[in-house]
């Protein structure tokens, strides 16, 4: 089989991977306040504060761990990591279906978060396989697995939870995370642009070196910690704010709309914004993604119909749907193959300790300020996040004007 057949298959079936994976995560997302709630007997503050703690813990083991994946993938083999994390993540969401107590649901996400970046290795492994003239594209296509998985996550989530309980939900959501397992095993790893007498590997101090002499590249890995605060603030107490608008009534099934309606924009658009980025740029496509989306997310402040916070993170997603791929085909570019797997490594360690950081902080506020501060300190941070890229690109114009073409 060739290059080509083989980069095709790979594609396909990583795509289902991640389809499973994705749906498997974002089914427990919409009830985690609930399961919470189904401990005791739970102020509203107490829920909301350690609803953001118990959905950040994850982050930080993952935040520690994820370079270290990353380094491991690019002198082993991404192919063997991803089916070690696979692993990882299903037996911890089994077991989470047996925990009757905050504390135990506490450890068993620090853990999940070790084996936690299936996706995003899953994005380094058909990254190193894909040229550079359609990294955008690709990446786009693959982004649109795991945000199909997403999309239908919530939702089915949301209904097993109303019908058969928590604990059994996340019994059944361990199952789809195996069968990921088993699809990564009819894949075929390689690597494409790897030159003869080019270097097999890098040192730590040399790929870091890499990153901080472009302060383009510097600034699109760093953004990637703001934007996830920014875009995870929201996550931990959507279920409440749906409750306060929808009422109490199947308020899982409801939460887990509102979480997919994200999802439906982002299918719509993740693979259309990469091949933009391929051929206008990806810095210019990422500056106007991010202020577009926090300008659009202000309203959300100000809504009080539950089908009016349905519209809104709608078309968020559609805007926010190009960011993933079209910063990694943006690293495709800039980082050399044989580095890609510890680089995307910090990218996604950034992403993790923007996930650490923006449930604590989306709790706190809400439990201080109300829903609604949530949704403006979310919009300002994406605003903040675009002037900031477009700042260091206006700096430095020659290093910010690159394309796939």
């Amino acid at each position: 089989m060739n290059q080509q057949k083989s980069a095709r298959r790979n594609l396909l079936i990583m795509w289902f991977a991640n389809f499973f994976v994705g749906g498997s995560m974002t089914m427990i997302l919409p009830f985690i306040s609930l399961y919470i709630e189904s401990f005791g007997n739970f102020s509203e503050k107490y829920v909301q504060h350690w609803a953001g703690i118990t959905f950040s813990i994850t982050f930080v083991s993952a935040f520690l761990f994820s370079p270290i994946w990353g380094r491991i993938g690019d002198r082993y083999g991404r192919k063997k990591i991803l089916i070690y994390s696979g692993l990882g993540l299903g037996t911890s969401i089994f077991l989470m279906g047996f925990v009757d107590s905050v504390m135990q649901l506490f450890i068993l996400r620090f853990f999940m978060g070790f084996f936690s970046g299936f996706i995003s290795m899953s994005q380094a492994f058909i990254s190193t396989q894909t040229p550079r003239k359609i990294a955008g594209r690709v990446l786009g296509t693959l982004q649109t697995g795991s945000i199909t998985g997403s999309l239908l996550g919530p939702m089915l989530g949301g209904l097993m939870a109303d019908s058969l309980g928590f604990a059994m939900t996340f019994r059944w959501t361990s199952i789809a995370i195996y069968i990921s397992v088993l699809l990564v095993f009819f894949t075929r790893e390689y690597r494409m642009d790897v030159n003869e007498g080019s270097k097999a590997l890098y040192s730590s101090k040399e790929v870091l070196q890499h990153i901080v002499k472009n302060p383009v590249f510097l600034t699109v890995l760093l953004l990637s910690a703001l934007e996830q605060i920014a875009h995870y603030s929201v996550q931990p107490i959507l279920s409440l704010f749906v409750s306060d608008l929808h009422g109490k009534a199947n308020v899982a099934f409801y939460s887990g709309i509102a979480f997919s309606a994200a999802g439906l924009g982002n299918l719509f658009m993740a693979r259309k914004w990469g091949g933009i980025a391929d051929k206008y740029g990806y810095t210019k496509i990422l500056v106007i993604l991010l202020i577009a989306a926090g300008v659009v997310y202000m309203p959300g402040a100000a809504v009080n119909h539950f089908w009016q916070l349905v519209v809104i993170r709608f078309v968020l997603g559609v805007l926010i749907g190009g960011v993933v791929p079209t910063r990694i085909a943006y690293i495709r570019q800039e980082a050399p193959i044989e580095m890609q797997g510890e680089v995307l490594g910090y990218n996604t360690s950034l992403r993790f300790f923007g996930n650490i950081v923006g449930p604590m902080l989306g709790g706190f506020i809400s439990g201080f300020y109300g829903f609604s501060a949530v949704f403006i300190s979310t919009s300002t941070l994406l605003i903040v996040s675009g002037l900031i890229l477009y700042a260091a690109s206006h700096r430095s114009p020659k290093l910010a004007k690159h394309t796939a073409q």
